[in-house]
């Protein structure tokens, strides 16, 4: 069996060290993709709410709309549909 020394300790720890830096650097990267998913998530969840939004102005535009047909229905005398014109 080897002998333990100081510079076999030594180089232990070197190697060790450096392993870290790399594990370091490679959670510093999955940080920054993080970063980068959680500014498209929020992006994407603004789209969406503009959009229901642009539906709600939508929706609450047909049913002005509508109302103003059946008003207007009410309102014109009915003549029956004619096919032949």
């Amino acid at each position: 069996m080897a002998e333990v020394t100081n510079e076999l300790m030594y180089e232990l720890l070197k190697r060790m060290n450096q392993r870290l830096e790399k594990v370091e650097d490679g959670i510093g990267d999955i940080r920054q993709e993080m970063i980068s998913m959680r500014g498209h998530m929020l992006s994407i969840q603004t789209d969406v709410h503009n959009i229901y939004g642009v539906l709600d102005r939508h929706d609450g535009r047909l049913d002005r709309i509508e109302r103003r047909l059946d008003l207007r229905e009410l309102a014109e005398p009915q003549r029956p549909f004619d096919l032949e014109r």
